[in-house]
């Protein structure tokens, strides 16, 4: 077991009970528990958990969006599925604005053999963008918001008034049928509105557990977003909700 694979493990177990002792993990990942007091301390640099005496407790509340780090451990496979999807509905010499978001990163790795102009909207997506020879990549302004590396603020807002595209590929925290699409922080909703008035087509990406959940601040109703494209079953009550609302729904096998 590597240390991704481990850490995610830690994770899911903090989830399941709140806290749990170093002897514990020790024998849930299979490891010593030197190495369990190493994973602990770099989880919890991250954001992840809060080291007690003995163990850990898990740091995350149910209103505040987990750390980039935290995300970027969980649902790869999926994620990279979901990516591959997206991409190939993209046709080469496109204008694209590319969220915030590890969803987002993997579309951004998915991208590596097109033609495309390509605006991320965070440091991460533009460290995978710019390894590609066939993506122009046109950086916005603003500031950088710290751990998630994205843009926010008036510079990256006016990036959008000054500019056309064809796609926007937007990852949110959460979409419904009556809400539509949102997010946690505030900084980054008006980016992504910003972002969604300035293309011709929105195309939303959201794994499963991301429908039928709403969070604080509301990005676009459903009419303003073009497809959404989700791992989550035709059946799920979620996605039966938004196709009565008029979202046209592709989902992934």
């Amino acid at each position: 077991m590597n240390a991704a694979e481990r850490h995610r493990l830690v994770l899911t177990v903090l989830a399941e009970r709140n806290r749990a002792s170093v002897a514990e993990l020790a024998k849930v990942t299979g490891t010593s528990e030197m190495t369990v007091r190493r994973d602990l301390e770099q989880l919890e640099s991250q954001g992840a958990l809060r080291r007690v005496h003995g163990g850990a407790v898990s740091a995350l509340l149910s209103g505040v969006e987990p750390p980039y780090a935290v995300r970027a451990l969980a649902g790869a496979e999926t994620k990279a599925r979901l990516a591959a999807a997206v991409v190939e509905l993209l046709r080469d010499g496109e204008t694209v604005a590319l969220d915030t978001g590890t969803t987002a990163v993997a579309v951004a790795a998915a991208m590596a053999e097109r033609q495309l102009t390509v605006t991320p909207l965070s440091l991460h997506a533009a460290t995978r963008l710019g390894a590609c020879d066939g993506i122009q990549l046109l950086m916005p302004g603003g500031q950088v918001r710290r751990g998630e590396l994205s843009f926010h603020g008036a510079l990256t807002v006016r990036t959008f008034e000054e500019l056309r595209y064809d796609t926007f590929i937007l990852s949110c925290c959460g979409v419904d049928a009556t809400t539509g699409a949102t997010a946690y922080d505030l900084d980054d909703v008006q980016v992504k509105r910003a972002a969604v008035r300035a293309a011709r087509r929105t195309l939303l990406v959201a794994t499963a557990d991301k429908l039928g959940h709403v969070t604080f601040g509301r990005i676009c109703p459903p009419d303003q977003i073009s497809l959404l494209i989700t791992d989550a079953p035709r059946t799920a009550a979620p996605v039966r909700e938004l196709l009565a609302a008029g979202v046209e729904v592709t989902t992934i096998s």
